[in-house]
């Protein structure tokens, strides 16, 4: 209790780094947690228009995606959208897409240069320490909200298997580019993948290859938090 008092007592960029430094569940209980399930097909995709004029073979590359993407929390992801338009759509990702809204990661997210996002779920969100995410999201704090979405977005696409492939090839653990500019480790552990970021907590990919118009949403089970100050 003294620690939450001393907390909110601090300047809020300095409240952010406090409140987020315990934000990921430690690797030692994630562990513990079940590999992903198989990537499945929704049984039926609703149509929608195109949110952007799409060339033929774009239109083609779209509802072949629609047709095999899996649903994100009851929601059929078509790939006729954006990333951040798929993630408004989604009961499970209500707290990402309000994060990517107030942040620049909307802008990544809503244009056409292919970008790969680590989407954490609502469940994420509610295991950050009590208060991290209204500090978060307050208007003063919004350098930190740039720079905690960025570092979950990697540019250009990147399928599981192909993140499985670079991770066996760099011998077990990969470093990826984000939008951030701090490198992101991949590692697998079984037939898991495990991000671990920059404050050594892991988070797992639940729902893998969710292709949108504009890239690849990978759904994790935890928040990925850079070096803040």
């Amino acid at each position: 209790m003294a620690r939450r008092s001393i907390r909110l007592a601090l300047p809020p960029l300095a409240g952010v780094i406090a409140a987020l430094a315990g934000c990921s569940q430690p690797a030692t209980e994630v562990a513990r947690t079940a590999p992903p399930p198989p990537l499945t097909a929704p049984q039926s995709t609703p149509s929608a228009s195109a949110p952007t004029q799409l060339t033929a073979a774009e239109a083609r590359a779209a509802a072949a995606a629609t047709a095999i993407n899996p649903a994100v929390g009851g929601a059929a992801m078509l790939g006729t959208r954006t990333i951040a338009e798929n993630c408004a759509t989604a009961p499970n990702l209500r707290m990402l897409s309000r994060a990517i809204g107030l942040s620049k990661a909307r802008e990544p997210l809503s244009a056409r240069a292919p970008v790969t996002i680590f989407a954490p779920t609502d469940a994420a969100f509610h295991r950050l320490a009590p208060g991290a995410v209204n500090q978060l999201l307050a208007p003063a704090n919004r350098p930190a909200l740039d720079r905690v979405m960025s570092y979950h977005i990697v540019p250009g696409t990147i399928t599981l298997e192909q993140l499985r492939g670079r991770i066996n090839a760099a011998g077990g653990s990969v470093q990826l580019p984000t939008v951030a500019g701090v490198p992101l480790t991949a590692t697998s552990e079984g037939q898991a993948i495990a991000l671990i970021d920059a404050n050594g907590s892991k988070s797992y990919v639940e729902t893998p290859d969710v292709q949108q118009v504009n890239g690849i949403v990978h759904v994790v089970n935890g928040v990925l938090v850079p070096q803040l100050g």
